[in-house]
């Protein structure tokens, strides 16, 4: 489960962490105008609010307790969610280009996966995730590479696994790649 997916955001006391720290940060703000259109967004995007606010509050509120392992690790998330957004708007573009390019607006993409317009915005802006199925459907209508489709990040629990079980496989030579960005 993912704690900030976001049907489980209300279930949520607190953040955690740096990363989800940061990636309350940025659903907020993408929630911020989504709630314009959409008001049952708002109770979600005013509990992050308060999610965020209590984590400042307990981990950057004193500049004396503020640790170089902690900048570091906020450095770290900053990184990630900031590559996880450039690759989120290039999707959306990609999509959106194609939309236009076959004369089908978003609402008719909505319609073809199954879903009610008001999810398909939370889709395209990363709110929520795009299921396999609608990827699949995605790249078939549109031929968009799956590259530019699903996100190359991994969970931070995948992996510390990972990389676990390749200490202690005998061939060292196989490395978990991850162009320069620690694994969310």
């Amino acid at each position: 489960m993912d704690r900030l997916e976001i049907d489980n955001i209300l279930k949520i006391d607190e953040l955690e962490n740096e990363l989800e720290f940061e990636r309350a940060t940025s659903i907020q703000g993408k929630l911020r105008w989504m709630a314009k259109e959409d008001s049952s967004l708002e109770p979600i995007r005013q509990h992050l609010l308060v999610l965020i606010e209590k984590y400042e509050t307990t981990h950057w509120n004193n500049e004396d307790k503020i640790t170089e392992e902690q900048i570091k690790e906020s450095d770290i998330a900053e990184k990630l969610i900031s590559a996880e957004s450039i690759f989120i708007q290039k999707r959306k573009e990609l999509i959106k280009s194609k939309l236009k390019e076959n004369e089908i607006s978003q609402k008719d993409l909505a319609k073809l996966l199954g879903h009610r317009p008001n999810y398909m915005s939370e889709l395209m802006n990363g709110v929520r995730p795009f299921s396999r199925d609608d990827i699949v459907v995605i790249y078939r209508l549109f031929e968009i590479e799956f590259e530019d489709l699903i996100p190359p990040f991994l969970k931070k629990e995948v992996t510390n696994h990972i990389k676990t079980t390749l200490g202690e496989l005998k061939n060292t030579r196989v490395r978990l790649k991850i162009n320069g960005l620690e694994a969310v």
